[in-house]
């Protein structure tokens, strides 16, 4: 058993998730933020790849909630580059911090899990959130981190606001970055709904499983 998984994100109008430094961009409307916090309350854990915590040093918790109530936190950080201060690992939340299993690194706030050898492994990952009483997680992100969830056939419906600008740049990352699927391959989607979200759009999708 397993979690229900929605990939939740924003992107520009030419598809990228930020500007080519790869720092956070603010893409949403005012109106999609308060959708997304909605979303973040009505999840039980909220997921990051280590990448997103370094580039954005993210709460990722609900405003006004408080802890015991707020989603728990968990970072995909096989090398385990977290800084100790990283806000991610503050009082907010509890937080769970997934490496290697060759990682020793340990942190004095936030507990470990250790999964996979050469890479993490997704599916242990997920059986262990759900034995922790994990029913809905919420997967924000990076864009690898992204990708590897679409690549493990391990995403139920995905949800994309579009917003009203461009950035260009052919290193600028994208929803689902990484290797990307062989010519020919990719994961099937089918549209649910479409919602105008002040400048923008947003799209929900229910996911095929695994490439096709």
């Amino acid at each position: 058993m397993r979690p229900t998984v929605t990939v939740n994100c924003a992107m520009t109008a030419d598809g990228k998730i930020a500007g080519r430094s790869r720092r956070q961009l603010r893409i949403s409307s005012p109106e999609d933020l308060q959708r997304v916090k909605e979303l973040r309350t009505s999840s039980d854990a909220i997921l990051v790849g280590v990448g997103t915590v370094l580039a954005d040093d993210p709460h990722l918790t609900v405003k006004g909630l408080p802890p015991e109530r707020n989603p728990l936190r968990v970072v995909l950080d096989p090398c385990g580059r977290t800084p100790d201060d990283a806000k991610v690992l503050d009082d907010r939340a509890r937080t769970l911090i997934v490496t290697s299993e060759g990682c020793q690194r340990t942190w004095a706030k936030g507990e470990v899990l250790r999964a996979g050898t050469d890479r993490i492994d997704l599916e242990q990952v997920l059986s262990s959130l759900y034995e922790r009483g994990v029913r809905s997680l919420m997967v924000e992100g990076g864009g690898e981190t992204i990708f590897s969830f679409f690549e493990s056939g391990l995403v139920d419906r995905y949800m994309v606001f579009v917003g009203s600008m461009i950035v260009g740049g052919r290193g600028s990352p994208t929803p689902a970055d990484g290797d990307g699927f062989p010519d020919g391959g990719a994961v099937r989607l089918r549209l649910l709904g479409f919602e105008r979200l002040g400048d923008g759009v947003l799209l929900t999708y229910e996911v095929g499983h695994g490439p096709s």
